[in-house]
């Protein structure tokens, strides 16, 4: 990531900043300290469990801190995504107590907000592009309002007056990342978790099964080791189908008192996400580049002009930073949650660009699974198994 999106950010990023103490033991080592990994070990401390968390660089460096905080299972729904949609819509309905929950542990907000996404068709030629989306989304029996161009303005009107047509996803929410990683790691050590950062971490095996971790620090034994890296959990030693897919983002400073938008708004070119403190952050290219953080002209002027062809007032507006991350992404764009071959060992990563709505049920399913032995619901569809290939009977 290239710098943060907000003061508010650049002021929870001094927080996350903080070194931690000397290194233990644990019931669980978590591996990744992003959304993800840091969710998780959260509620496992809430369940009882003492756990370590290990991050290669600062807390959400890798992309938690570059996402958006879009909490949207309806504007994300595609084709052949009915599995996903279950588990999104049960982590949408877990949000509400999750932010309350984490707020009341941590004394920080999350800024979790209901105004709903709307997405926008700017011309006629993307009218029957989006009416085809509004169609899967009622077969899929979501509960989201096709909007007329007159309609759109009402609710946005800074919008360019030629807006064609819109979806309003009214369940579809958002949070502030630097709001939800700081109230995270806050919540870990007020909890007595502990955490590391700018610690590299790998497996520690024993036999067939891991015993712990292996750190800059030494070694540390753990009952159960998380792995939840992101898009460098391939790295740990498991084959995983997992790949950084970079995006880059920019932030633009806003009025607090007379913002340009009141809700999430999605074109075919790019996500415009207003915060409360006034920021409006423009998110976000798609690049095969590897693990390249490199940021582009090309990027930015992509989404300087997707933005500009929404919103106009845009061009009047500071532009405060631009960065980038990287997805965590799989062949079938889905988490992989579950126990992998390797004894003691779980995954939880993949979740592409939907780690900020997928956390909370996420945390639930691993903690199932540490304390079950399983994990109960939508999240069973999502091992590691769903990549193996059967044998062919000869």
């Amino acid at each position: 990531m290239r710098g943060p999106p907000s003061s508010t950010l650049r002021r929870h990023r001094d927080e996350l900043s903080r070194p931690a103490g000397p290194i233990p033991a644990a019931d669980v080592a978590i591996i990744g300290g992003g959304v993800i990994g840091l969710a998780v070990g959260w509620q496992l401390l809430r369940s009882g469990f003492t756990v370590a968390i290990f991050e290669r660089g600062s807390v959400g460096s890798g992309a938690s801190l570059a996402a958006t905080g879009m909490l949207a299972a309806a504007a994300e729904f595609e084709p052949g995504g009915e599995a996903l949609l279950e588990l999104a819509r049960e982590s949408q309905r877990l949000w509400p107590d999750f932010a309350a929950e984490l707020a009341a542990d941590s004394d920080i907000s999350v800024d979790y907000r209901t105004d709903g996404v709307l997405l926008v068709a700017l011309s006629r030629d993307e009218v029957d592009r989006l009416r085809f989306r509004y169609k899967l989304q009622q077969q899929a029996g979501l509960a989201t309002e096709w909007r007329d161009a007159i309609a759109c303005r009402e609710l946005e009107p800074g919008l360019r007056p030629s807006v064609a047509a819109g979806i309003l996803c009214a369940n579809d929410h958002q949070v502030d990342p630097a709001g939800v990683m700081s109230a995270l790691k806050q919540a870990i050590l007020r909890r007595g978790g502990h955490l590391f950062e700018n610690c590299s971490a790998g497996l520690w095996r024993e036999g067939g099964q891991v015993a712990g971790v292996e750190t800059d620090l030494g070694q540390t034994r753990a009952t159960v080791v998380v792995a939840a890296a992101g898009a460098w959990s391939g790295q740990l030693g498991l084959p995983l189908p997992l790949r950084p897919l970079k995006g880059q983002s920019l932030a633009l400073r806003g009025s607090r008192t007379r913002p340009l938008l009141e809700r999430m708004v999605w074109t075919e070119q790019v996500h415009l996400a207003p915060k409360s403190d006034g920021t409006i952050i423009l998110g976000a290219t798609v690049e095969e580049s590897g693990f390249d953080d490199a940021i582009t002209a090309g990027g930015v002027y992509a989404l300087l002009e997707g933005g500009r062809r929404a919103l106009p007032g845009l061009e009047d507006l500071p532009l405060e930073t631009i960065w980038s991350g990287f997805r965590p992404t799989t062949i079938d764009d889905a988490p992989i949650l579950g126990e992998t071959s390797i004894g003691r060992l779980i995954v939880a990563t993949g979740h592409h660009r939907n780690g900020y709505l997928l956390a909370p049920v996420t945390a639930a399913a691993i903690v199932q699974l540490i304390k079950r032995g399983r994990a109960i619901g939508p999240a069973e569809a999502f091992s590691l198994n769903r990549f193996i290939q059967p044998e062919i009977a000869r």
